[in-house]
């Protein structure tokens, strides 16, 4: 997909929803996904029924506060999104993952969130960011990697849950030497790669005299 197509077709819906495409600037060494967490990883979040009054202003609400609170913007309000690399949309994602297929690669991609903004109202809207307004799916974050927070529409309402250190995390870290190993024609190959690479460049921690990991 050339340039200009990305541009048409996925940056300017985002821009709409008040997220600023910073093209080619994601850090070296950016863990390729996040997977495998679990409870003891989650350090906030929060869940909202569809039913809710107003949804739309409360999960918009409710999102920038973790952001804040969690650290996923950096002084320039600047953090990361995983997006597809073709102009794919995030419905067609899960009816991919419903029916077996192999879904569409995906990567991060920096943005700027400007003053106006709506992620889960045009956010969502625009395809890459959920379903629909109110009904909101994605991944984020921060520039250094030190908050990881996930968005997803469930069968009665939605879900949002942050994630400290997803690079340090031994159940991410887990999961993803499995999923760079796992024999099997759905695997995503290009993304297997580039686990296996990220794994493989990561500097080993220190260990102390205790036999025990040091922070």
């Amino acid at each position: 997909m050339g340039v200009q197509e990305r541009e048409r077709k996925m940056y300017r819906p985002l821009r709409r929803a008040g997220l600023e495409v910073i093209p080619d600037a994601v850090p070296d060494g950016t863990v390729p996904c996040v997977w495998g967490y679990r409870r003891e990883d989650i350090v906030g979040g929060f869940s909202h029924p569809y039913e809710t009054p107003r949804l739309v202003e409360r999960l918009n609400r409710d999102w920038y506060d973790l952001a804040v609170s969690s650290g996923l913007l950096d002084h320039r309000r600047e953090f990361l999104v995983q997006l597809p690399q073709v102009t794919r949309t995030h419905g067609a994602a899960l009816r991919d993952m419903h029916w077996g297929r192999r879904a569409a690669p995906t990567g991060w991609t920096r943005v700027r969130l400007l003053e106006r903004w709506d992620i889960m109202g045009r956010g969502a809207a625009s395809a890459f960011l959920g379903i629909r307004a109110g009904h909101p799916g994605f991944g984020m974050m921060a520039v250094d990697s030190s908050v990881y927070i996930s968005c997803s529409t469930g069968e009665i309402g939605v879900d949002v849950i942050a994630v400290r250190h997803p690079d340090r995390s031994e159940n991410v870290l887990r999961e993803l030497e499995w999923y760079a190993r796992w024999d099997d024609r759905y695997a995503d190959r290009e993304m297997q790669q580039r686990i296996a690479v990220w794994l493989a460049g990561r500097a080993p921690r220190a260990v102390g005299t205790s036999g025990r990991d040091t922070p």
